[in-house]
């Protein structure tokens, strides 16, 4: 069983499936954010440091579908996705959309619990971005998940494997505030045996090798007294 203080947000227009299912996460350790329609979904996904989220697709504002591609454009952050539609199509289109697992109404907690723990656990081990060929600022920085290769002003740049982990890590999830703990138990080996402190060492190398000015960074940002988020 997974031991976590993750936030994961549940999306579902029924209160008593909200209720029931933020119980479940919230006696499990996790910290639950409750949206009963897709607006509000998109405001706390935007605003919270969101690692799952439980999506119903039949809502009566925006569709459940639309919440997922919305949440598709900027984050792989994993997504389960709820409904009471059952023909292959339906599933086969909501995977199709961005989606991780698929969860037909009605469900049993216990099963839910159990498609949780199994795409956090694949998520988390896959640290491929949302491209295999990334660019911002007008090829500023380049990077090639695929070829291995970080390249800054055309230049090619020498990680080591765990800066290149820890960035890879960063650049998955957009927007997402990682803690130190956060990021050792995404990046580095589950047997790491250092402080906390060590991911520190390792983002002020990266930010020698990736920003103009490291006092002043635009690609990998300290939010105070949470962590760390990939800005680029």
């Amino acid at each position: 069983m997974l031991k976590s203080s993750k936030n994961v947000l549940v999306v579902d227009d029924e209160p008593k499936i909200l209720e029931v299912v933020c119980l479940l996460l919230e006696s499990r350790g996790f910290h639950a954010f409750s949206a009963e329609n897709g607006r509000k979904a998109l405001e706390i996904f935007d605003s919270e440091n969101i690692s799952l989220v439980i999506l119903d697709l039949m809502m009566p504002d925006i569709s459940g579908e639309e919440v997922c591609m919305s949440i598709r454009k900027k984050s792989r952050v994993p997504i389960i996705m709820l409904t009471a539609k059952v023909d292959e199509s339906d599933i086969v289109g909501g995977l199709g959309l961005g989606a991780d697992d698929y969860v037909i109404k009605p469900f049993g907690l216990k099963e839910l619990y159990a498609r949780v723990e199994a795409v956090l656990r694949r998520t988390e081990s896959d640290l491929v971005p949302l491209a295999k060929r990334n660019s911002w600022r007008d090829g500023d920085l380049v990077v090639d998940f695929e070829k291995n290769e970080v390249r800054k002003k055309g230049v090619g740049l020498t990680l080591t494997p765990s800066e290149l982990k820890i960035l890879s890590v960063l650049i998955k999830y957009p927007g997402k505030v990682f803690t130190r703990e956060e990021l050792i138990e995404a990046a580095l080996d589950k047997d790491f045996a250092g402080y906390d402190r060590a991911i520190d060492s390792h983002i002020k190398n990266i930010r020698k090798k990736l920003e103009d000015d490291p006092r002043n960074p635009v690609y990998v940002l300290t939010i105070p007294g949470l962590g760390y988020k990939f800005g680029g």
